[in-house]
């Protein structure tokens, strides 16, 4: 491999952008969030729902004006670094970089477990493999294979949406919010189901091979989070007014559970097909994100410099991907698919965190967006964070904390 170090060139438009968002965050939360967030959340499934949109939503718009201002690889990282100091650009940095990392293990298992559920590890390992092979061959590639992923998926989607409706076995009881729903556990699910919208991370991250980033990074990321928002909704009406909450929270497969409820057995190996297609896609998007993150941070040695090498051909980060693809792959080998959820989505929320606080020392002149919006995206992941289960907390504080102390440690060696 040749490589030297250098920028990235600028190839995507807004429809590429959009659609690498919506590949990052279509596979991670129907196929995956949607059970484990009803187990806490109950009948407020859809109330937990729209607040993980809200808070999404301040974080999009947040990241986008901040995007549009630092159009370099790195995303948060590097807004964190440029508005609040090196210390809370690395610590967002290293909070995407490990959680993100969880959330590519979480999808290539979910990619095995829908493929050959017997050897779920292996089959994981190698959709690692190829995808990593995929995105050294240059960003063009990965925007083309996202985009025919999403057509199937979205193809997937709307088809139990219209079975569930069509057999007439939703139950609008089922809906309603019951007394037995706290809102402790509806913020639970919130942050749960929060890792099902943060692929919008994804444009950001890209913003050096972006054309036109001040005007492109603030219209794909809205457009791709409002997408998602409209077809995570749907599904989410029909697939919990067919099952209701205990039933879809017990489920490791919902999407198909539903199919089969409405008696339309024949949808069901449908639906494993488009899972596995759009957790490929979510696994190729994250892949993506993580070695942008991990190539910003090798440009200013937190991570070894030689990560920060460009092709001179394919104008990727080749060695930043090939290390992120090693990482993965060991991890897709060893972990289970639920425990990377929360301490995925805790890492996220911690590096949003930081996004929203950059957001708010923008000035008019530098394009910030209304007051009530970054500091409504702050606090709302904080309390999100706060409230996943304690395992995730317990590790993803964990994580940060270790992460404070290599850069103390580091800092007093410099």
């Amino acid at each position: 491999m040749s490589a030297g170090a250098g920028q990235l060139r600028r190839r995507l438009g807004v429809g590429d952008a959009v659609v690498i968002g919506l590949g990052a965050m279509l596979g991670a939360g129907i196929f995956v969030a949607l059970a484990p967030a009803a187990g806490a959340a109950g009948s407020g499934l859809l109330v937990a729902l729209g607040v993980a949109a809200v808070v999404a939503y301040c974080n999009a718009t947040s990241s986008a004006r901040l995007a549009a201002r630092y159009p370099a690889s790195g995303g948060t990282y590097v807004y964190g670094r440029e508005r609040l100091g090196e210390f809370w650009g690395y610590l967002a940095g290293w909070g995407f970089v490990v959680g993100k990392t969880a959330s590519c293990a979480a999808m290539a298992l979910t990619v095995g477990s829908y493929v050959w559920p017997g050897q779920a590890h292996a089959v994981a390992v190698a959709a690692v493999v190829a995808l990593t092979a995929v995105n050294c061959a240059g960003i063009q590639k990965s925007a083309w294979l996202t985009r025919t992923i999403v057509v199937l998926v979205l193809a997937v989607l709307a088809a139990v949406v219209v079975a569930c409706f069509g057999a007439g076995v939703v139950a609008a009881d089922r809906l309603e919010w019951r007394a037995d729903t706290g809102w402790y556990g509806v913020a639970q699910a919130a942050g749960l189901l929060f890792f099902a919208f943060a692929g919008y991370a994804r444009i950001a991250t890209l913003g050096e091979e972006v054309r036109d980033p001040a005007r492109t990074i603030p219209r794909a990321v809205p457009l791709a989070l409002g997408i998602t928002l409209v077809v995570y909704a749907a599904v989410a009406v029909a697939v919990l007014g067919v099952l209701g909450a205990e039933q879809l929270a017990g489920t490791q497969a919902p999407l198909a559970e539903a199919a089969r409820a409405a008696g339309v057995e024949w949808l069901a190996p449908v639906v494993r097909v488009g899972a596995a297609v759009a957790a490929l896609g979510s696994l190729l998007a994250l892949i993506l994100g993580v070695s942008r993150t991990t190539l910003a941070m090798a440009r200013d040695r937190h991570l070894p410099h030689a990560l920060a090498a460009v092709h001179p051909r394919y104008q990727v980060p080749q060695r930043a991907e090939l290390a992120v693809g090693a990482v993965v792959a060991v991890l897709a080998a060893t972990l289970d698919v639920r425990g990377a959820i929360g301490f995925s989505s805790f890492g996220v929320l911690a590096y949003y965190a930081v996004a929203n606080a950059a957001a708010l020392t923008l000035t008019r002149d530098e394009g910030r967006p209304p007051r009530a919006v970054p500091l409504l995206g702050l606090a709302g992941c904080l309390l999100l964070a706060a409230t996943l289960p304690a395992a995730s907390v317990g590790w993803g504080a964990g994580v940060l904390a270790l992460g404070a102390a290599v850069y103390g440690v580091r800092r007093a060696r410099r």
